[in-house]
């Protein structure tokens, strides 16, 4: 704790000392305030500007310091100054100090909580900012709830001062006037009972709905504003409509479906979007071909004699291809029609929030008609626009499928996942690489130590990795395709065969007419959601690639459930988003697995954490295999077992990380993984032997000691 930090809780206790070693609480009375109601009146009359300074300055203590008492001050401001006057300066006095409440809480306590509980307190921000005003008037306005306490409690949030004290200061107001008006008949009350009865309390209550109708009216305004000018249609073809087939789009209309909805899906290209085709199951095919390539040319680690790897590229390529073939019926049209979507092969665009225009690859246009419509267009490469590098017909995950012959000097552009993937499995292929990392380290998201690990394979495996290189001009010499790159102030050439471009994905939105909508993508290309994934009108939501902010299939599908639900039944009920426990997994060797905080993360966040690291050379399952290379770290609250984040480093990372993502998914921590039978020898053993390492940091000592005392007794 800071030296500010500790002087104010210092003046505060002196201040809080001096109130109760003098009586306060008694002074503060309803017996005390009509007792000496003359003698006070009488001196107020003569001393009326102190008397007003005194009054302001004293209530502004007892309500910063959350003192008992307030109430009564209130009564003595009617009593003493009247209703106008009165009414000003308790109402002035009161904003003050609920204010200095309001902040000193936030001083004290809000940085410690964001430190501590990050998670929650970002989902409660993002709540105050969007509805905080509402709730705020709604507390204000039902003198059940202690005013104290919403001090207190909205200093904790990241509501901001003006709007906390307007709002405090407005719908405080009624309350306010009915005690400052209660004390003007100072003389006829016993108790604060006679001020706020049972029917005046269901006044206010009813009273404190004023703010949720006021929400739900700026609402309705709000949806009248933005549809001012559309027409909405009095019936409808769909009950929704998805605008792409991939794997955002075929979870939106399998769910839409599933409830029964009339859905449409409009796909341009080929169902099954980038993953089936572009993405995840070609890269996955290529790079277990890599990996049997390097199992045979390493088979002496299996106690076998090592053979060269005599592949052919056009054959491994046919069995990417086959791959693709053999999954392809799962996302087909055919198979989704048997579900009851009406599935349509073309393209969209919007004529308006209800209505899209659909050109079918046959010819037909169309004008279709839904309640609900969702964007689920994906994303594509993006090519940075490098001098040179248009020329040199560069690969990208879209076109890279089509090669047919294996590249002898391939060079990647990018360290990221696709990049690194890619660049490790043409590696093992037999291919040279170079890959060019603008930054100082490959895979940038992950810890140092993570990278550092992947690095050092990469180099065994003979990639050729420019770590702070930036390429900034691509051109032919004498036939051979040339790359320079700026390397600190020199110019550093790699020649090629193919450049594949790796740098990062944009958005697909050319073509859907959003700006006749007044949709405008974000910087990075992606669709500006809310928190129900809904695009500036309530009946349009995108999800997947085109919203972001994960670029996952698994990220993609579980969009897909919140934007076909909240398209469906959003009228009644609608569901935020929640990206809480998002696991991810780049399948380099060693795979790299994380969910969760990493510790640059934690460091960066300023969040308090305990380390504990498992070294997976100490795996049975690893050392058999001859796969004994990598670790497994999860933070965790100093000395607690709650999971922070994990991020796994070795053979079947992703397979591995499942457990910890299910166990931060539902509030488990380490101890239930310990507690949990792990068949043996498993490689989710290595889950159970992280926490047991965890258990073994965090074990009572004190209590052992004890234990080991009584068992030395009990030895006689």
């Amino acid at each position: 704790m800071t030296r500010s930090k500790l002087l104010l809780i210092l003046v505060i206790a002196v201040i809080v000392g001096f109130f109760l070693g003098f009586d306060g609480h008694k002074l503060l009375t309803l017996e005390n305030l009509q007792a000496n109601q003359g003698a006070l009146a009488q001196w107020i009359d003569q001393n009326l500007l102190t008397a007003v300074v005194g009054y302001a300055v004293i209530y502004v203590v007892v309500t910063a310091l959350s003192l008992p008492g307030a109430t009564i001050m209130t009564l003595a401001g009617g009593a003493f100054f009247g209703n106008l006057y009165g009414l000003a300066a308790v109402s002035i006095a009161s904003t003050l100090g609920a204010s200095l409440a309001f902040l000193v809480a936030r001083f004290l306590m809000r940085d410690t909580l964001r430190a501590r509980y990050r998670e929650t307190i970002a989902k409660m921000d993002r709540g105050i900012k969007k509805d905080g005003a509402f709730y705020l008037a709604t507390l204000r306005l039902v003198p059940v709830f202690p005013f104290f306490l919403i001090n207190l409690a909205m200093g904790l949030t990241g509501m901001k001062l003006r709007i906390y004290a307007l709002v405090s200061w407005v719908a405080m107001l009624p309350g306010t006037f009915v005690f400052v008006n209660a004390g003007t008949q100072l003389g006829q009350i016993q108790s604060t009972g006679d001020i706020v009865s049972a029917d005046l309390l269901l006044s206010f209550a009813l009273l404190g709905l004023f703010p949720l109708i006021a929400k739900f009216v700026v609402g309705f305004l709000r949806r009248r504003k933005v549809y001012a000018g559309w027409k909405k249609p009095a019936k409808f073809d769909y009950n929704l409509l998805v605008i792409g087939g991939g794997s955002a789009g075929l979870v939106s209309a399998y769910i839409a479906a599933a409830v029964k909805a009339k859905v449409g899906l409009i796909e341009k290209h080929k169902m099954g979007g980038d993953c089936l085709n572009t993405g995840c199951v070609p890269s996955k095919a290529l790079i277990r071909s890599a990996k049997a390539a390097d199992t045979l040319r390493h088979a002496n680690r299996y106690g076998l004699e090592s053979v060269p790897v005599k592949g052919s590229f056009k054959a491994i390529m046919e069995r990417v291809q086959q791959a693709i073939k053999t999954i392809e019926p799962h996302d087909s049209p055919e198979r989704y029609r048997s579900l009851g979507v009406d599935v349509m092969l073309g393209s969209a665009r919007f004529i308006s929030p209800w209505e899209l225009e659909v050109q079918h690859n046959d010819g037909r246009s169309e004008r279709l008609t839904a309640r609900s419509i969702v964007i689920a267009t994906g994303g594509k490469p993006a090519v940075p626009n490098i001098p040179g590098l248009a020329d040199m017909n560069p690969l990208h995950s879209d076109n890279l499928w089509q090669l047919e012959q294996q590249p002898q000097r391939l060079l990647v552009l990018g360290g990221g996942p696709i990049g690194s993937e890619l660049a490790h499995a043409f590696a093992r292929l037999g291919s040279q690489v170079v890959l060019v990392q603008h930054g100082d380290q490959i895979l940038a998201k992950e810890d140092a130590d993570v990278a550092e690990l992947v690095l050092e394979q990469f180099r065994a495996d003979a990639i050729d990795v420019r770590l702070n290189h930036t390429a900034a001009e691509f051109c032919l010499e004498n036939g051979e395709k040339v790359a320079y790159c700026d390397h600190q102030g020199d110019r550093v050439r790699i020649a090629f065969d193919e450049v594949l471009v790796a740098v990062g994905r944009a958005a697909n939105t050319e073509g859907l007419n959003l700006e006749a909508l007044g949709i405008e993508p974000q910087k990075n290309g992606t669709l500006p959601t809310e928190d129900d994934l809904s695009v500036r009108f309530p009946n349009i939501f995108a999800c997947g690639d085109v919203a972001g902010p994960y670029q996952f299939t698994h990220a993609a599908s579980h969009q897909a459930w919140y934007a076909a639900v909240n398209g469906l039944f959003g009228s009644f009920k609608r569901f935020k988003v929640d990206y809480r426990v998002m696991p991810w997994v780049t399948f380099t060797a060693p795979e790299v697995a994380r969910v969760g905080l990493s510790e640059a993360e934690a460091k960066a966040q300023k969040i308090d954490y305990q380390l504990t690291r498992y070294d997976l050379g100490g795996l049975d399952r690893a050392i058999t295999e001859s796969e004994n290379v990598g670790f497994i770290k999860v933070l965790t609250p100093p000395g607690k077992d709650k999971i922070l984040g994990v991020v796994v480093v070795g053979s079947h990372a992703g397979e591995i990380l499942a457990e910890f993502t299910l166990a931060m998914k539902h509030g488990l921590g380490l101890n239930k993984i310990l507690g949990t039978i792990h068949p043996y020898p498993t490689w989710n053993e290595a889950a159970k032997a992280t926490a047991g390492q965890w258990k073994r940091a965090n074990a009572p000592q004190r209590l052992l000691a004890v234990v080991e005392k009584i068992h030395s007794w009990r030895r006689g």
